[in-house]
């Protein structure tokens, strides 16, 4: 075996030896950065150095010098907590340097203990496991549209868009349903540039897997349509020639690789133990020697590098051939259109549905309205609905557009099926693969499904627009189980989503535009079942008001002794309450959006909140925790801290004061008290 003392003669060994010795540094990268942090995962990233260094050094496409490069492979290390296997590979590119990984999980690194989707070379934030497959369907999802897009627009645009992704999985990504999830949907629309390989090493944190899971994931992934390989995960023909294979399949393939945890080590191969801390400085001295290392930390030879960068100026050349055959397509009248709109993230002008003034119209029914509208001019514009399309209104959407599937992959709706945390997961992918605006419905209540993939959205602050239908206990009689309370504020409580609650049909169209127009933030529209009145504003003093969170839409003579602050439905139930109130000066306020808002000027905020000289009263059909920021120390929160019941809706809002006329007495009993 060749060692650090042979390195004089490098050039002179084998490519195997070359080979292998590379990733014996990436190991001792791996055993020393965990180390010097003491703390993190060194054995997986061990186990599976093989597959990923095989992959980047020889298979994997992208430009050495542009990581944002449209048309390069996108790879996905699901098991985040590997991420130093990452890195090391980002080192031998050039997008890290040497003191990066010395500073491996401390304050402000570019080498965080997950990879985080800001470092050059990360295409996703992982570590929830599970979530970075699913992500991982989702960009071969927008790879596969995009493709198809492209090349039904004009047959010459293949070039521009044929790419594969990969995925590294690890046994606890496959435990996580999410995965399972997203696989099983992948499979059943064929997308066939999605390739995983699952580091089946059978250890993870508390022990080894077959004390929770004995599933045959062959048979099961061969369930789900997928092209199926199992091999030695660290047999490097083995390996190549698996990928070889994948690439070829008509389906997408999960490269299952039998792996031993820690391989390499001197003396703790197969143990669980070096899944998540560092290991002992005496077994890293004795590895080395085993690997043929040097004892210095963070041993780094540029003839390594050199040799992982051989096939860079061909892949300089490839990306730079993309990049003439684009200029040339931009003089293209029927390609043109597409590059501005998908790789140039252009958003082009749009126009409102229109609604009648007065008439009763369900926000859900107006989402669907806006959402035929704006698809029109945005032809990628793609989702689908968690099986309630007709429920979420996105069903002339997919009659339109058709379904995404195997056979048809221009389709433009996809059927999520009820799988509510795969389609938000998939979403987060499509997003951050670029060249689509992804949507996903569902009722409001599912949406603690999501949460994890909403929160990881908005962590990574992707364009995702997520519909949640049946906002309130008005779903009526399908029950508590189904009438959502605590979701609204839930939902304000994640940090960077935006969360809109619009009042009426056209509120609803501008929310989906600024939804729309928002690169940097996943957003949640929260749409009633019920009919709720349109309200008389035009669209373009109302875009105005929506664009600053909050606005007054009724307002009095004179100062205003009580204001009303609501959301959605419940903005014309404020506005009925103040007609019934007519000795009384009232401002009514619509907040259909609590985020956006908070960022307002203190100016606007005080001029229409002022914090004396009237009392404030909050309504929405939810939870009250939340509405004392607005209503303040003397305020009166209008809202529902318990769980619904089964009855027409009407029925419930006379039950639970959700009328003008019991509203009004709840404001003027509470008035009462306070004199």
């Amino acid at each position: 075996m060749k060692s650090y003392k042979d390195m004089v003669n490098f050039a002179d060994w084998s490519k195997e030896e070359k080979d292998q010795y590379t990733i014996s540094v990436m190991k001792g990268l791996v055993m020393d950065a965990t180390r010097q942090a003491n703390s993190g995962h060194p054995g997986g990233p061990m186990s599976c150095a093989d597959f990923a260094y095989l992959l980047y050094r020889y298979h994997l496409t992208f430009d050495p010098k542009d990581p944002e490069w449209f048309d390069r492979d996108r790879f996905i290390l699901s098991g985040g907590h590997m991420s130093m296997l990452q890195y090391s590979l980002l080192l031998f590119i050039g997008w890290l340097d040497l003191d990066d990984i010395k500073n491996f999980r401390q304050l402000h690194s570019k080498t965080p203990g997950h990879p985080e989707v800001e470092i050059p070379g990360v295409e996703c934030t992982t570590g929830p496991l599970g979530q970075g497959f699913a992500m991982g369907a989702g960009m071969a999802q927008a790879e596969a549209y995009l493709r198809n897009l492209f090349v039904s627009t004009d047959q010459k645009a293949s070039r521009l868009i044929n790419h594969f992704t990969y995925v590294l999985a690890s046994d606890g990504d496959l435990q996580e349903p999410v995965a399972l999830g997203s696989a099983s949907l992948a499979g059943h629309l064929g997308l066939s540039k999605l390739i995983v390989f699952y580091d089946a090493n059978e250890a993870q944190i508390s022990g080894n897997t077959n004390r929770s899971d004995s599933t045959d994931y062959a048979t099961v992934f061969e369930g789900f349509k997928w092209h199926v390989q199992q091999i030695d995960g660290h047999d490097h023909d083995q390996l190549n020639n698996a990928i070889l294979d994948a690439k070829k399949s008509d389906r997408p393939s999960i490269i299952i690789g039998k792996t031993i945890m820690a391989k390499g080590t001197a003396n703790m191969e197969g143990d669980h133990n070096t899944h998540g801390a560092p290991l002992p400085q005496d077994e890293i001295d004795r590895t080395k020697d085993k690997l043929g290392l040097p004892p210095d930390k963070f041993y780094y030879p540029k003839e390594v590098k050199e040799y992982f960068q051989e096939r860079f100026p061909e892949l300089g050349d490839t990306a730079q051939q993309w990049k003439k055959d684009r200029s040339e397509f931009d003089t293209n009248d029927k390609i043109r259109p597409l590059l501005s709109v998908c790789l140039d993230n252009e958003l082009p002008d749009t126009t409102y549905p229109s609604f009648t003034v007065g008439e009763s119209l369900a926000t859900r029914k107006a989402f669907g309205a806006t959402l035929d509208e704006f698809a029109k001019d945005l032809p990628n514009l793609i989702g689908g609905s968690a099986d309630l399309e007709p429920s979420n209104y996105t069903g002339n959407f997919a009659k339109t557009y058709l379904d995404f599937s195997n056979d048809n992959q221009s389709g433009r709706n996809i059927p999520f099926g009820v799988r509510e945390f795969p389609m938000a997961g998939m979403m987060n992918g499509m997003a951050l693969h670029g060249g689509i605006i992804p949507f996903g419905g569902t009722f409001l209540v599912f949406a603690d499904y999501e949460r994890p993939a909403l929160r990881l959205g908005a962590i990574q602050k992707v364009r995702a627009i997520h519909e949640f239908t049946h906002d309130s206990f008005f779903v009526g009689e399908d029950g508590p189980t189904h009438q959502p309370i605590e979701h609204a504020m839930a939902l304000r409580t994640i940090p960077d989503l935006n969360v809109f609650r619009p009042a009426d049909a056209k509120e609803t169209a501008v929310c989906f535009r600024l939804a729309m127009e928002n690169k940097n933030n996943p957003s949640a529209l929260l749409l009633t079942r019920q009919g709720v009145p349109v309200l008389d504003q035009d669209y373009e003093d109302l875009e105005a008001n929506v664009r600053r969170g909050a606005y007054i839409v009724k307002e009095c003579d004179t100062d205003p002794e009580l204001i009303f602050i609501a959301t959605g439905s419940e903005v014309s139930l404020a506005i009925q309450t103040a007609e019934l109130m007519s000795d009384k000066q009232i401002r009514v306020i619509s907040m259909p959006c609590m985020e956006i808002f908070n960022k307002q000027s203190d100016d606007y905020k005080n001029k229409l909140l002022p914090k004396r000289g009237c009392l404030k009263i909050t309504i929405e059909a939810g939870i009250t925790a939340g509405w004392e920021k607005y209503s303040g120390l003397n305020g009166l929160e209008i809202g529902l801290d318990h769980y619904g019941a089964s009855a027409p809706g009407k029925d419930l809002a006379n039950e639970f004061g959700f009328t003008a006329e019991k509203v009004e007495e709840k404001i003027r009993s509470h008035l009462d008290t306070l004199l």
